[in-house]
């Protein structure tokens, strides 16, 4: 694992691997490298999985399980996708929570279903990340001016704000001075935004901020920062149908980018009810969400050039509540930020200040630096206690959708590319799990989905490659609907076995996945994967696949 393979073997030789029997002192033999035989194309999947997440800390889930798993296993059911967010912080779990982990394998072995407990929290990182909040993947601020005002450094914005007019409003968007409107009754199913373009810095961070107004408004607000073909801001807004002025901030760096256009608007208005937005400004943020982990330096210079010591020349920077609202592993936007307050520094001293914060996805995604030494320290834990308390003969790694990548100094240091450093990762966490079954996700290896070029979303670079870090015994769990064909195809010429993961809350054809599962070998299972808990068409389902 190129210069990380000391820190991986010392991970190794410390923890007991997942294979092992609970709190084993020694770690398992390594994953054989020979995969099991693929069945023959043609031949219809024998295992039916069941994707079910849930809370084993609340008794009475328990309970509820074991009355679903029944009507499921009778249903023919073989195997179930065992999620909960606790998986990520067993240490902190009171005692109740491992009597309940017994009564599920205790039910689960009465019924004939295979566990399969998913872990490594790569991509969507939140759950791991509230052990420490600092160890998310990091966005570079550069030499972001400040100036010394009462002894603490305030930001010296080189931006001025919006120009006086929008740059363009889509036709069903009036704009009168600092309030815009769409009303009701206007052309549908098209765009109703206004834009600004603006002239930033590259590397900075930014903080959006406006207030919406809504009253029986049928569509999807967002706030977007477009920057070429790549988008910069990624965080939604939940508005509300009817709602009064409502303040909603978001946040985005520019990267490398110095032209960036914001837009307010719905890009699939519906022509029911009156959405408004007003008093919208953007400003060079002060120090909110800094992250403080030696993969993201934090450095202060003058404009002399000359770095300021933390400790000596200003008081240590921390925010505590850099993932730590409203709960740890979750991360708000904005909030007070941290504070760098000088000693002995005169006001009017202008510095340069570069840090690094977190990237915001959709309802609050945040993704760790799976390349640093702690987070992978962290996933090495995980799968201790994991494998500690479930004894499984196969475990499901989340690695997917991974959506901001590359950019902090833990990355830089390796000089490769995403595509590379997922490899690496996805090989030591296979690594971690020992003689047991591998699962993982398809689509941060499927050059075919996720595992693209670019740009995607926030990356730094190209995913390309990652599949590379894939043993022929990791099985894959595929969810590539609508490249289905050429996935499972990729997949099964790399001798993976494969799992599909169909349903999706009825958004797929069970019949064209199981068509095209016929063409290729190794296609050993089907799952109903539902993500809104709803399990009333579960029979249906394996009736279905199992074609009766």
């Amino acid at each position: 694992m190129r210069q990380l393979a000391p820190l991986w073997a010392a991970v190794l030789a410390a923890a007991a691997l997942v294979g092992s029997p609970a709190r084993a002192a020694e770690p398992a033999a390594p994953p054989s490298q020979v995969a099991p035989p693929s069945p023959p194309a043609g031949q219809p999947p024998k295992e039916l999985w069941l994707y079910y997440p849930t809370n084993l800390q609340v008794d009475a889930n328990v309970d509820k399980a074991k009355d679903l798993w029944g009507k499921a296993a009778a249903a023919g059911y073989t195997h179930v996708l065992l999620v909960d967010s606790k998986f990520a912080r067993l240490a902190q779990v009171p005692d109740r929570y491992f009597k309940n982990v017994e009564r599920v394998k205790a039910a689960a072995a009465g019924l004939k279903l295979t566990l399969v407990p998913a872990l490594f929290d790569v991509g969507y990182s939140n759950n791991l990340l509230g052990n420490d909040p600092n160890l998310a993947e990091g966005l570079p601020v550069r030499d972001q001016p400040f100036v010394v005002r009462g002894g603490v450094a305030e930001p010296a914005p080189d931006l001025a704000g919006f120009p006086p007019k929008p740059a363009f409003a889509d036709e069903v968007v009036s704009v009168d001075g600092t309030v815009a409107t769409v009303r009701p009754g206007g052309p549908t199913d098209r765009a109703a935004r206004l834009s600004y373009k603006l002239a930033v810095a590259p590397f900075r961070c930014y903080h959006v901020s406006v207030r919406v107004k809504t009253d029986g408004y049928k569509g999807q607000p967002e706030i977007k920062a477009l920057a070429g073909k790549r988008s910069l801001q990624w965080q939604s807004v939940k508005v509300k149908p009817t709602q009064d002025w409502t303040t909603y901030d978001v946040v985005f760096n520019s990267l490398d980018d110095a032209a960036v256009t914001v837009y307010f608007g719905d890009w699939s208005y519906k022509g029911v009810g009156t959405l408004q937005w007003r008093d919208w400004r953007v400003e060079e943020a002060p120090l909110v969400n800094v992250l403080r982990r030696s993969g993201t330096p934090f450095v202060v210079r003058g404009e002399d050039g000359k770095t300021l010591a933390e400790g000596t020349d200003y008081e240590p920077v921390a925010n505590p509540k850099t993932g730590t609202v409203p709960y740890a592993g979750e991360y708000q936007a904005w909030h007070a930020p941290a504070a760098l307050k000088l000693k002995g520094v005169p006001d009017g001293t202008r510095l340069r200040v570069s840090w690094y914060h977190p990237a915001i996805v959709y309802d609050g995604q945040v993704s760790g630096c799976c390349e640093d030494p702690a987070f992978r320290a962290l996933l090495a834990d995980q799968a201790k206690r994991v494998g500690g308390a479930f004894g499984a003969a196969g475990y499901m790694m989340s690695h997917d959708e991974f959506r901001t990548f590359g950019w902090d100094a833990s990355c830089a240091a390796g000089k490769a590319t995403p595509g590379r450093m997922l490899a690496d990762n996805a090989k030591f966490c296979t690594g971690l799990l020992g003689p047991t079954t591998a699962y993982v996700w398809n689509d941060m290896f499927d050059p075919f989905h996720n595992a693209v070029p670019g740009p995607y979303y926030l990356v730094n670079g190209s995913w390309a490659g990652s599949w590379e870090g894939l043993g022929k015994d990791v099985v894959v769990v595929n969810w590539n609907y609508g490249k289905r064909d050429e996935s499972l195809k990729f997949f099964a010429d790399r001798g993976h076995r494969q799992v599909i993961a169909g349903y999706y809350d009825g958004g797929q054809h069970t019949a064209r996945w199981l068509a095209s599962a016929a063409r290729v070998p190794g296609v050993v299972g089907v799952m109903y994967t539902t993500w809104r808990n709803d399990y009333s068409k579960m029979e249906g389902f394996a009736r279905e696949v199992r074609g009766r």
